[in-house]
């Protein structure tokens, strides 16, 4: 299947509705409001693609870009064009989903997340704080820079309140992700959670709100999915 034939298909399923509530959380034009679950009908018959996925983020629809992340073959695809699809990933379905998911999947994971929280970019600290919340929940913890990860714990108290926007947010998510798939720092989590207490966050034009760190440990806990990591980090 080619580029033009799945954007054909997705051009096809527009939806107005879910449009003009994506362009309230921060999508662009050109975007068709296409339902994830109604997007994912069409990978059965792509499976993993790299050639086609690098078009269809190429193309600047975001609803492709998001399939592109959906069809990349991560162990094909390049850390230049990791890197160009995350300069490139200019709202949270594709910056905290979909380029994330490719990345910590890929060889290139921790390395690019480092690279990606040391950046003046705060778009791109984005990105890089996203792909360590896939990999704490893809990666066996044998596979994990544990110290590495406690240190980050460590650090948010301090900084998660002066950080920008959704900044915030994906650094709330990392202490979730590790306290919920990291058992042995679930406890670090809990204790960050507790010290930074509520995250406030400007949502737009939206009834969004930002999910308690703590709250959402105990919930994991609790419905016995603590420590038990996802098969994929594509969702």
């Amino acid at each position: 299947m080619t580029a033009e034939e799945v954007i054909a298909k997705i051009v096809a399923l527009e939806d107005p509705k879910g449009k003009a509530i994506l362009m309230r959380h921060g999508a662009k034009e050109p975007i068709y409001g296409v339902q994830v679950n109604k997007l994912k009908t069409l990978i059965k018959p792509i499976k993993k693609d790299h050639t086609l996925s690098l078009a269809l983020y190429a193309s600047g629809i975001s609803d492709a870009m998001y399939l592109a992340g959906l069809i990349a073959d991560e162990n094909k695809i390049s850390k230049d064009e990791l890197r160009r699809w995350a300069k490139e990933a200019y709202w949270f379905y594709l910056s905290e989903y979909a380029v994330p998911w490719v990345a910590a999947e890929s060889p290139y994971g921790w390395e690019l997340a480092q690279e990606w929280l040391a950046s003046d970019d705060v778009h791109l600290q984005e990105v890089g704080w996203a792909t360590l919340n896939s990999l704490a929940g893809y990666k066996a913890d044998a596979d994990l820079d544990l110290p590495a990860f406690s240190a980050l714990l460590a650090s948010l108290p301090s900084k998660i309140h002066k950080a920008e926007g959704r900044l915030k947010y994906v650094m709330n998510g990392f202490i979730i992700a590790v306290g919920s798939y990291v058992l042995p720092l679930k406890a670090e989590a809990l204790a960050a959670a507790e010290s930074i207490g509520n995250v406030e966050i400007h949502m737009g034009n939206t009834a969004c709100k930002v999910p308690s760190a703590a709250d959402q440990i105990h919930k994991m806990a609790a419905a016995g999915r603590a420590g038990k990591k996802r098969k994929t980090t594509k969702c």
